[in-house]
């Protein structure tokens, strides 16, 4: 047994009191074993101290390949602070928040891992939707509506279409065939199905209704339109939250049942629960300050984005709809296609169709109330484009999973959707859309 006289970086063995069984203790164990590390049951505090938390900064480290990215973040605090030129900020501080969102993203699982399907889901959505919120929080504050908006919106689609598309495409060819060659499909629970299409067709209707009211008061003439549509908005907003709650209190209390994955088969043999890494106190500290870094990294992200689009070549509206997306949801969407793979699709549409719900009916409405209270006049009228691009997306994806099964062909067809808008956004000249929304928002 090893104990604070012992080697860090050498011995023959000791024992791992997490697996029970003999652990080696050399440099391998010390440097690349995210479970075990010599010396973190010592009797000493201080070299039990600091051998857990090395244990904890393997763990976190070594959770993701794209971790080693982890080096833009100093430097994009450093050009933020220094003042170098908008395309440096935003690049450095672009890809600095990946894998911080990979981070957030792991610690999350560690406490989803004790919760199940249903509620690890959920937990793993919500917390996979921080980055998102951080950066729209930071832009609301900067007056920057736009960013907002574009970025709520292309949240929603990006779950929708490019996270679920994947995950269909990915599932559905690894699990084509089964033991006897025939070709199958997967399947997920029918309450997440039906439930989804609902949800979705509301939060449709929660921007449609707004755009129309204002294309009818704008021709109207009135006056009174613009205050009409922030109180329709902030309205609308509670109403949302409401039955997000009732929804939460649907899915997890009064009929859980309808939630319930179905019995799949897993590829070869069935797999090991594995054990957590961290525990839920650990994993929660990682939480809170990998949210304050990536706070302070999308606080000169969005500094910078007045100076790109300044230079005319790509609008707000691409920069909000399809790039951070891309930040925010880049762990979400490996999370998500791996357990697809693995035929865990009740897990996969959590994570997917889980987000986009939480953006549409919790998120874009707390950021309603938010910049009431601060005083920014946050709407749910967005852009008539990207109101109908997203209406469109919801119709097609309520169409693929009403029926609780999904192939890879219902995959593609959804990359396909989410690769014309994204085309659709940068074919657009930067002043049509951005005069268009600002012209909108100028109005407040």
């Amino acid at each position: 047994m090893p104990d604070e006289g012992s080697p860090l970086l050498a011995g023959n063995g000791g024992y791992n009191h997490h697996t029970n069984h003999a652990q080696p203790t050399g440099y391998r164990s010390f440097f690349f074993d995210p479970r075990y590390t010599p010396g973190d049951h010592s009797s000493n505090p201080l070299v039990r101290w600091s051998a857990q938390s090395w244990n904890v900064f393997k763990a976190v480290a070594l959770s993701s390949w794209i971790n080693v990215l982890l080096v833009f973040v100093p430097f994009g605090i450093v050009a933020g602070e220094q003042g170098w030129g908008p395309n440096w900020v935003f690049a450095l501080n672009f890809f600095a928040i990946i894998p911080l969102a990979a981070v957030l993203s792991f610690a999350t699982e560690e406490i989803a891992h004790r919760l199940g399907d249903t509620l690890g889901g959920l937990v793993n959505a919500t917390f996979g939707n921080a980055v998102e919120l951080i950066v729209s929080i930071v832009a609301l504050r900067a007056g920057e509506i736009q960013i907002v908006q574009a970025s709520m919106l292309g949240s929603i689609l990006s779950n929708l279409l490019l996270v679920l598309g994947m995950c269909f495409l990915l599932g559905g060819i690894y699990n084509m065939r089964d033991a006897n060659g025939v070709g199958t499909e997967q399947s997920f629970a029918t309450g997440t199905a039906q439930t989804t299409c609902s949800l979705m067709a509301l939060s449709s209707a929660s921007m449609i209704i707004p755009a129309a009211l204002y294309s009818v008061l704008d021709q109207d003439g009135t006056d009174e339109k613009q205050a009409s549509i922030l109180f329709l908005s902030r309205g609308t907003a509670g109403i949302l939250l409401v039955l997000y709650g009732l929804y939460l209190f649907f899915a997890l209390h009064t009929h859980k049942q309808l939630f319930e994955p179905e019995q799949q088969t897993l590829n070869g043999d069935e797999e090991e629960k594995e054990e957590p890494l961290l525990g839920p106190w650990t994993a929660a500290l990682v939480l809170v300050l990998v949210t304050l870094v990536i706070s302070v990294n999308a606080d000169y992200m969005v500094d910078s984005i007045e100076g790109i689009v300044a230079s005319g070549k790509i609008s707000k509206n691409f920069i909000g709809l399809i790039l951070i997306p891309i930040v925010g949801n880049a762990a979400e969407h490996v999370t998500a296609c791996v357990v697809a793979v693995k035929n865990k699709m009740d897990l996969a549409m959590g994570v997917a169709i889980g987000s986009s719900i939480q953006i549409a009916l919790l998120v874009t409405p707390s950021l309603v109330m938010l910049g009431w209270i601060i005083g920014q006049p946050m709407t749910l009228h967005f852009e008539t484009f990207s109101t109908i691009a997203f209406a469109l997306s919801v119709m097609v994806v309520t169409y693929t999973v009403q029926d609780g099964r999904s192939n890879y062909l219902e995959g593609a067809m959804l990359l396909g959707l989410y690769l014309i808008i994204a085309v659709a956004f940068w074919a657009s000249p930067s002043s049509a859309l951005d005069h268009a929304a600002s012209f909108v928002s100028s109005k407040f």
